[in-house]
């Protein structure tokens, strides 16, 4: 019976699921961006995202536990430099999985695993887009913003006047 076990075991036994798991975080971090499969994606994104809210607080004790995950003193140099540096205000969800599709040989579902804070494209397009309001279907706040639009077509009374008028010169012409 699988009580209580609720991470995905990968097919793997533990120790080359860690050592799998260790090597993705290490490209991760050093890349910024990584395509492997959907289901590993999403182990990484649950191995990783506690060793990057670990290096935001920059102390020997929490250089030296992320080590001990990833044995790679340069992944452990960019991740408490420059990727600490960009994520500081973040409170959570470092990563982003993107689905890219199916892998031709075996047609398992293959997705992208990237730190938020490094797409650059991404982040301009959230710049450039204003928040949208919330819209409702029976009203609520939608129905009092409708409010001024529904006066306006009031005040183009005018071009209302001429449309009778318009029948009196085609009687003019065909007289």
């Amino acid at each position: 019976m699988r009580h209580n076990k609720k991470f995905n075991h990968l097919s793997r036994k533990k120790a080359h699921r860690d050592a799998l798991l260790s090597n993705q975080a290490i490209s991760l971090i050093m890349h910024k961006r990584i395509f492997t499969t959907l289901a590993k994606a999403k182990a990484l994104r649950v191995f990783a995202e506690p060793l990057i809210t670990r290096s935001k607080k920059d102390d020997m004790a929490n250089r030296r536990l992320v080590f001990s995950y990833l044995q790679d003193k340069g992944a452990v140099k960019e991740l408490f430099g420059v990727v600490a540096e960009k994520v500081a205000e973040r409170p959570g969800g470092y990563t982003r999985i993107l689905k890219t599709g199916h892998r031709l040989g075996d047609n398992a579902e293959m997705a992208m695993i990237e730190l938020v804070d490094f797409n650059e494209n991404m982040l301009a397009e959230g710049a450039k887009k204003p928040k949208a309001t919330r819209r409702s279907r029976r009203g609520g706040k939608k129905s009092q913003e409708a409010a001024p639009v529904a006066e306006a077509p009031k005040a183009e009374a005018a071009p209302a006047a001429e449309a009778p008028a318009a029948p009196a010169a085609e009687e003019a012409k065909a007289e």
